[in-house]
């Protein structure tokens, strides 16, 4: 109970609180900033996904294309 009395306590809480506070926060915007990156990949991965599509689509019609030609030749 001495240190109730000696005003020792709230002192040292109020700083332990500021201390908490900001490190939530700094947690927060760490994740907010991990989920943004990750969000960023998947576009990019996406994005890369439908250009293989679209060039194997390409390189399909290609080898079509050559099989004609070979053909009638």
């Amino acid at each position: 109970m001495d240190m109730w009395h000696n005003g020792l306590i709230v002192p040292l809480a109020s700083f332990v609180m500021v201390i908490l506070i900001v490190a939530i926060v700094s947690v927060r915007r760490m994740r907010e900033k991990e989920l943004e990156a990750h969000r960023e990949l998947r576009m990019r991965e996406m994005e890369h996904e439908q250009k293989m599509k679209q060039m194997e689509i390409e390189r399909s019609r290609l080898e079509l294309e050559k099989a004609k030609v070979t053909k009638n030749a």
